[in-house]
């Protein structure tokens, strides 16, 4: 698989990250280590942000930089917050985000004069999960989650038999996305009910794989991420059942439950976000976005790092949106539920 969740990529690649901090780390080159042929175009192309987009972003740049020797991609994981820090100061050309701009980053974006170019390019069904010594929680209620992470819980919420009487008098554990995360914001707008509004007294990460390594290392323990994540690592984690409410019947998270709408309110539409005016000026930029778009790069991979692909109508409208350049978004913060067809019928506003 093309999913790599750690910031060291095997030396074969020629794909350039990001640690989190944001020290600019080698992760390789790619095995044919060939130079730039005569009139082809070179150059870097910049992009960081989410760690839910980072395998889908990093999947088409390795991919991308076999058809193109002479342009090198750097993939960073700073989270979808930090990301966008980074972009709206104009350092880098993409801004990989798993939830849409905020109004503050848009402010940001317009008093440095960087103008941004919105492209959703999957589908993501965000994965409760739980350790597999777990055989008790094999599904939840928006409720019971809700109950979980509310601020109020803090403190109080503290065992698993206090999430529902039939359950253990086992302590909770709770493993979650790190504030500055878009994953921790689209979870608390659809779970809590208000973004960015959580109990504080668990152990948050941007960096998904510390979350993983948690959950798989306890057996009391609960968190949530991407899809990409839970499919790269279904031998250390079960994947919980969501319930609207108690007399529901569960639905999994899988790319066929998001794809058809069924596993609601978790599953959401990922980003980038592209600076018109590196995709103006920067020969390079353009052709990695347009390269990110082609139905027949954005089918195979995406399914195959753990996501959604978008269906080729969704993809030719996000391609004739880049081709004229139109700027802004269509969202005034996380939406919830939002289908394929609402995100084309979404206005733009910068």
């Amino acid at each position: 698989m093309y999913l790599r969740l750690t910031l060291l990529a095997a030396a074969t690649l020629s794909v350039l990250a990001c640690s989190p901090s944001g020290t600019p780390a080698a992760t390789g080159q790619d095995s044919a280590g060939a130079p730039a042929k005569a009139g082809e175009i070179t150059g870097m192309v910049s992009t960081d942000g989410s760690s839910t987009v980072f395998p889908v972003t990093e999947a088409m740049a390795e991919e991308f930089q076999k058809e193109n020797a002479g342009i090198k991609v750097t993939v960073g994981m700073s989270g979808t917050g930090g990301g966008f820090k980074k972009f709206c100061r104009g350092e880098t050309d993409i801004s990989n985000a798993s939830r849409p701009i905020k109004a503050e980053e848009k402010e940001a974006c317009k008093a440095a004069g960087v103008e941004y170019i919105e492209l959703p390019v999957a589908l993501d069904a965000l994965t409760v999960v739980v350790n597999p010594q777990n055989t008790w929680a094999n599904d939840l209620t928006v409720e019971e989650l809700k109950a979980m992470w509310v601020p109020e819980a803090q403190g109080k919420i503290t065992n698993w038999n206090q999430v529902r009487p039939s359950f253990p008098n086992k302590p909770l554990v709770l493993y979650g996305a790190g504030t500055d995360s878009g994953t921790y914001d689209y979870f608390t707008a659809a779970i809590v009910g208000k973004e960015h509004s959580s109990r504080g007294d668990y152990t948050a990460s941007e960096d998904d794989n510390v979350l993983v390594q948690g959950v798989s290392g306890d057996a009391n323990a609960l968190g949530f991420f991407g899809l990409a994540y839970y499919e790269e690592n279904t031998d250390k984690l079960k994947a919980v059942g969501i319930k609207a409410n108690a007399s529901a019947q569960a639905v999994a998270p899988s790319v066929e439950t998001a794809r058809s709408g069924q596993y609601q309110p978790l599953s959401r539409p990922i980003f980038i976000y592209v600076s018109k005016h590196a995709a103006e000026t920067k020969p390079e930029v353009a052709r990695f976005v347009e390269f990110y778009l082609d139905s027949k790069h954005s089918e195979g991979l995406v399914q195959e790092v753990g996501y959604v692909p978008l269906p080729e109508n969704a993809l030719a409208a996000m391609r004739e949106r880049f081709a004229k350049r139109e700027i802004g978004t269509g969202f005034t913060g996380s939406k919830i539920g939002v289908s394929i067809d609402e995100l084309l019928e979404e206005k733009l506003v910068y």
